[in-house]
């Protein structure tokens, strides 16, 4: 951001060139590297809190973090036509260091963390963690637990759910502009209005995914079929909206759909990968989004095969995803959730459970 603040203060307007772009690619390529902070983030938030309130944890970290492409979607053009190019690149270069300095300050690991740092063996630390009230603990160091979370087929389960969900939300935050101007005629201002507001309710409705994640029974998993469920119907009305009052009503489905699923699938990763969380989120979080690159591209495949009815019949793509993951998330409940064998105590009282609760 540094960088790309010194090429716009040096050289914008008049003597930014083609010969430039490829500084700007590398710049946009260092930018990037910020987006590792969600698969950190998630991780850290994991270990801090117990399995019965990670579901809640884990949607406002996300979803509050999530909603910045709605806010800027709006402040950007305020903020140009204000404060001018350059300018606005330094408002958000001191956005990002204030938020820099506060995490360095207030941002802390998990105890268990902690008490290795300050040179602790580590059984004893796990002992002092777990007394404080820490659950679930890493195995063996990063590059373990990315081979670890990747031998488990849970973790490319949960990999498709948040393609689905959360790629499907990049993709759409990138169509949607696109979609009301060409196929509705919508003023690009209008457009704009509307994704952002798309962005904004898909990562607010985030939090009461997780809420209603924590809470039900086997939440994780009946809240990401709920979810999927309501986003497969938001589909179903987009392939058939030819008017612009049914597109409104399949947007909103979709998005609702889209954040409670993505709270879902967060819930799931420290009951569904335990022994390497970090990797698992990694996994999860990078090649989930990919979703935002490839969705797009075979969404404008119905375009250009059909013309302007195209931009409607393309969400044919989210009912098949969604009927993929749904189908995923009934063999995370069923098959691997399934209850194991019946116990018996010395006092003869049964003792059930499923595989991923602690014994008791």
């Amino acid at each position: 951001m540094a960088g790309l603040l010194a090429l716009l203060a040096s050289f914008y307007p008049s003597r930014m060139s083609a010969n430039l772009y490829p500084v700007v690619l590398l710049l946009a390529l260092l930018s990037g590297c910020g987006i590792a902070t969600f698969s950190v983030g998630a991780g850290q938030v994991a270990y801090w809190y117990p399995k019965a309130g990670q579901g809640l944890a884990l949607a406002l970290f996300a979803g509050v973090g999530n909603l910045a492409p709605g806010i800027f979607s709006m402040l950007i053009p305020i903020a140009l036509q204000s404060l001018g190019l350059t300018w606005s690149y330094a408002f958000w270069l001191g956005l990002l260091l204030a938020g820099l300095a506060y995490y360095w300050v207030a941002g802390s690991n998990a105890w268990y963390f902690q008490l290795r740092q300050a040179g602790m063996g580590d059984a004893e630390a796990r002992q002092q963690a777990q007394a404080l009230g820490q659950e679930l603990f890493p195995k063996g160091d990063l590059k373990d637990t990315l081979r670890s979370s990747a031998r488990t087929w849970r973790t490319w389960a949960l990999v498709l759910m948040y393609f689905t969900t959360f790629g499907g939300f990049i993709a759409l935050t990138a169509w949607f502009p696109t979609y009301w101007t060409q196929f509705f005629g919508l003023t690009p201002i209008y457009a704009g209005l509307l994704t952002a507001l798309f962005s904004l309710l898909t990562s607010s409705i985030r939090i009461a995914g997780g809420i209603l994640s924590d809470r039900l029974r086997e939440g994780g998993e009946n809240t990401a079929v709920l979810g999927l469920l309501i986003m497969m119907a938001g589909a179903l009305v987009m392939v058939n909206a030819d008017q612009y009052e049914l597109a409104i009503p399949g947007c909103v489905l979709l998005g609702c759909g889209m954040g409670i699923c993505n709270a879902a699938v967060f819930k799931l990763v420290p009951q569904a990968v335990p022994h390497a969380i970090g990797g698992a989120v990694g996994w999860v979080g990078g090649l989930g989004a990919l979703g935002g690159f490839l969705i797009p591209p075979a969404m404008g495949f119905a375009v250009s095969d059909l013309g302007s009815r195209g931009y409607a019949i393309g969400f044919i793509v989210f009912i098949y995803l969604c009927l993929a993951s749904m189908t995923t998330a009934w063999i995370l409940k069923y098959v691997d959730g399934k209850p194991v064998p019946e116990l018996t105590r010395l006092d003869s009282q049964p003792i059930t459970g499923r595989r991923d609760q602690p014994a008791s």
